[in-house]
């Protein structure tokens, strides 16, 4: 794992926006994605690099395309 990037804050911010759109707490995005509450904190504080698998799942979840995620 490398170091953060500004794209990472983006892209954890996205997350959080979408999530919020869907009306979902950090602890139900977790459940319904099989991750861990920790680890959405911190892919929405852009401290954690999600896989691209990881971002998938993340999309499928919030009902939004992979690259609604992605702001660059």
């Amino acid at each position: 794992m490398g170091m953060v990037t500004e794209k990472d804050i983006r892209l954890g911010k996205k997350i959080k926006k979408y999530r919020k759109l869907a009306g979902l707490t950090q602890d139900q995005l977790a459940e319904k994605t099989k991750l861990s509450t920790k680890y959405i904190q911190f892919i929405e504080a852009g401290s954690r690099k999600p896989s691209l698998k990881t971002i998938y799942r993340l999309a499928r979840t919030l009902e939004v395309k992979v690259r609604d995620l992605f702001p660059f």
